[in-house]
């Protein structure tokens, strides 16, 4: 009786876990673009992605590629100071009319 029931309750475990990561799935996915000290040095970054999209050794050269991606995917750019706190936002998301 006792493996019938640690059976059963890994069962519900890894269901619970299916079910949780599918939720995550449907999430939809954005486009904005941050500007982030990156290895002494400023990067771009897609939000939510772990990697950096590129690097710069200047911030308004991360911010001008950044712009260039938000303009073309109608995102925003969150422009981050060099100890990580978000400075400015710049919104390119087409407005509703």
């Amino acid at each position: 009786m006792a493996t019938t029931k640690s059976w059963l309750r890994t069962l519900i475990e890894l269901l619970e876990v299916f079910f949780n990561s599918s939720r995550s799935l449907n999430r939809k996915r954005t486009w904005n673009q941050h500007v982030v000290p990156y290895e002494n040095a400023w990067a771009v970054r897609r939000e939510g992605n772990k990697r950096i999209t590129s690097k710069h050794r200047k911030q308004s050269t991360a911010l001008e590629k950044a712009k260039k991606l938000a303009r073309k995917y109608n995102a925003d750019v969150i422009i981050h100071r060099e100890n990580g706190e978000i400075r400015d936002r710049i919104s390119y998301s087409k407005q509703d009319t």
